[in-house]
C-alpha cells in the first residue's frame, strides 16, 4: 500500500520560516517538501545563470534545514507534471500546498496545468496569498486596504519535525550540466535564508542609515540600497517578514534614547520610512502583472506596441542595440552601468531606469526587447515588478510621466568625478574629469595624453541624444494627444492606477 502523503511544491518561496503552505501541510502528516527543475523555465529567454547560481545556494541551505528536521528537500529536474505522476507511482498524493505565484507567463500557464491535473487525480491543489498580492482583486479602490491586512498577518512558525520519507534526495545539477544560458556573471550575490536574515539585519542596523540619500548613486547604492530584492524575488524571505522588521527598527529608532541615536550616521528614521514606503510599492507593481498578464507582452496601451524599432527586423536598430549589449555607445555611464549589470547582476534603481530610458527613448529600440535582456541580467528579476516597470521607463503606459533621461546630466549629477565610469570603463581612466562624461569633446593633443583615441580606444556616441531625445518626445506626444489613445490610457488608470489623486503628466530629463 502507498504511503499517503502532502507535496509541499517549493518554487519562489525558499524558506521554512513564515511558509503558510508547509507549516498547514505539517499539520496533516507525512509532507514531502519538493522543489522541481523546470527545463521550460531554466531555458527560457528571461534566465540565466546568475539566477540559477543563486537559486542552488538557496536550495543546499533549504534542503540543511529541513533535514535538520527530519526530511530534507527533495529535488527533481523535469516538467511538473512528470515529476509528479512519477511520485504518484510511488505514493499516495492526498494534496498539493504551494504559495501563489506571480511569475512571467510560463509559470502562470504551468500552475493552470497543475490544477488542471490535480482535479483530473481528485488530489487537493491548496495556493496560499504571498506577500501582498491580492488574487483575485475585483475592485482596486481596496487594494491598499486588503494589502494592509495581508501584509499584517502574523508570522508563520516554523515546523518542529518532518516525518521522514523512503525517496531519494535527487542531485542539485551545476549550471553547464544543464545547459544554462551565461551572461558572463562575475561577481554574484549568494543565496539562502540565512545569507536573507544577515542582509536584512545589516541593512537594519547599520548600512540603511543614508539609504534615501545615496540610493541613486552606482557608487553609494551597492552598500546603501537593502539588497534584499533577489532574496524577496526568491522568497528567503517573505516581504512579512521585512515588513515587521523594519518597523520594529523605525519602532525602535523613536524610544531610541537621543545621544544613542545622535551617534547613528545619517538620519536613520527618514531612511526607514523611504525603505517601508517601497515594501508597498513593491507589490503594488506585481499585482498589475497579476491581474493582467498580458503585460509582459504587450504595452498597457496597445497603440504604443507599433511604436518602436525591432532590432531584428531592423539593421539600423540592431547595430545600436549590439553597441548598447555590448557597453559600446559612447555614452560613458550607460557603458559603464551595462558593463556593471553583467558582471554583478545588480544594480540600482535610477541605473536601471536610466537604462531603459536611453534604450526606449534614444536608441528606440522596443521595450519588449530590452525588457528580456534585462530579465537576463538582473539577478533579482521580479517579473511583476519588471514588465510594468519596463513600460513606465519606455512611456508605454499612457499614464506616467516621460522619463527621458539624460545620459550626460545623470552621470554629472551621480558620478560628478567619473569614479564609477572609469573603474567600469577603464578606456577611460586617463581622461581628465571635464571630459569624463563626454570624452568624444576631447581636443586630439588630450585624446592622445589620456591614451584614448575617441573612434579607436572608444567609440563615438551611437546617437545624437538631443536629436534623439526630441524626436521621441514628439512621436510619443503626438500618440498622446490621440482620442484612440487617451481613451486606452483612462483604461489603464482605472485598472491599475495607484489610487494617489490627480495625476501630472511631463517629462523629465
Amino acid at each position: 500500500m502507498k504511503q499517503p502523503i502532502t507535496i509541499v511544491w517549493f518554487k519562489r518561496d525558499l524558506r521554512i520560516q513564515d511558509h503558510q503552505p508547509l507549516y498547514t501541510a505539517v499539520q496533516n502528516g507525512a509532507v514531502l517538501p519538493l522543489y522541481i527543475i523546470e527545463p521550460s523555465i531554466i531555458h527560457a529567454p528571461d534566465y540565466d545563470r546568475r539566477h540559477y547560481d543563486f537559486v542552488v545556494d538557496c536550495l543546499i541551505d533549504l534542503r540543511e534545514q529541513l533535514r535538520d528536521r527530519g526530511q530534507p528537500l527533495i529535488v527533481r529536474v523535469g516538467e511538473i507534471i512528470d515529476t509528479l505522476v512519477a511520485l504518484q507511482g510511488k505514493f499516495d498524493i492526498g494534496a498539493i500546498h504551494a504559495h501563489q505565484e506571480v511569475g512571467n507567463a510560463l509559470t502562470y500557464t504551468r500552475d493552470i496545468t497543475v490544477r488542471r491535473w490535480c482535479e483530473e487525480q481528485n488530489i487537493s491543489f491548496i495556493e496560499t496569498p504571498n506577500n501582498g498580492v491580492i488574487r483575485p482583486l475585483n475592485d482596486r479602490n481596496q487594494r491598499r486596504t486588503l494589502w494592509a491586512e495581508q501584509i499584517s498577518i502574523p508570522i508563520t512558525p516554523i515546523p518542529k519535525t518532518l516525518i521522514s520519507l523512503e525517496i531519494e534526495e535527487g542531485n542539485i545539477p551545476a549550471w553547464d550540466d544543464l545547459g544554462i544560458r551565461d551572461e558572463g556573471i562575475e561577481y554574484r550575490q549568494h543565496g539562502g535564508e540565512i545569507e536573507a536574515h544577515h542582509v536584512l539585519h545589516t541593512f537594519l542596523q547599520a548600512r540603511g542609515a543614508t539609504y534615501h540619500r545615496d540610493m541613486s548613486s552606482p557608487l553609494t547604492a551597492p552598500d546603501s540600497c537593502s539588497r534584499l530584492s533577489t532574496h524577496l524575488a526568491y522568497g528567503t524571505l517573505s516581504l512579512r517578514q521585512v515588513y515587521n522588521a523594519v518597523k520594529a527598527r523605525r519602532d525602535g529608532l523613536y524610544t531610541m534614547p537621543t545621544d544613542a541615536y545622535a551617534s547613528l550616521d545619517g538620519n536613520f528614521k527618514q531612511a526607514m520610512k523611504a525603505f517601508e514606503s517601497r515594501i508597498a510599492w513593491r507589490d503594488h507593481f506585481i499585482q498589475k502583472l497579476e491581474d493582467e498578464p498580458r503585460i509582459e507582452f504587450e504595452s498597457f496601451v496597445p497603440q504604443y506596441d507599433s511604436l518602436r524599432d525591432n532590432p531584428e527586423i531592423d539593421a539600423d536598430a540592431n547595430i545600436r542595440w549590439n553597441a548598447l549589449q555590448a557597453g559600446q555607445t559612447g555614452f560613458p555611464m550607460i557603458d559603464a552601468c551595462v558593463r556593471y549589470l553583467r558582471a554583478t547582476g545588480w544594480i540600482n534603481f535610477r541605473m536601471r531606469a536610466l537604462l531603459m530610458s536611453f534604450a526606449s527613448y534614444h536608441l528606440w529600440i522596443k521595450w519588449q526587447v530590452t525588457s528580456v535582456w534585462l530579465a537576463r541580467l538582473f539577478t533579482d528579476y521580479e517579473p511583476g515588478i519588471h514588465y510594468s516597470q519596463c513600460q513606465m521607463q519606455s512611456g508605454a503606459t499612457g499614464i506616467n510621466t516621460l522619463r527621458v533621461y539624460s545620459p550626460v546630466k545623470q552621470a554629472q549629477d551621480q558620478d560628478p568625478e567619473g569614479i564609477f565610469i572609469r573603474e567600469w570603463v577603464p578606456e577611460l581612466t586617463y581622461v581628465p574629469i571635464e571630459y569624463i562624461h563626454e570624452p568624444h569633446t576631447m581636443p586630439p593633443m588630450t585624446q592622445h595624453e589620456a591614451k584614448c583615441l575617441i573612434g579607436k580606444d572608444y567609440p563615438l556616441p551611437i546617437i545624437d541624444h538631443k536629436a534623439a531625445s526630441k524626436s521621441a518626445k514628439d512621436q510619443i506626444w503626438a500618440l498622446r494627444k490621440r482620442d484612440d489613445v487617451k481613451a486606452e490610457a483612462q483604461k489603464v488608470v482605472e485598472r491599475h492606477g495607484s489610487r494617489k489623486g490627480p495625476r501630472r503628466f511631463g517629462t523629465k530629463t
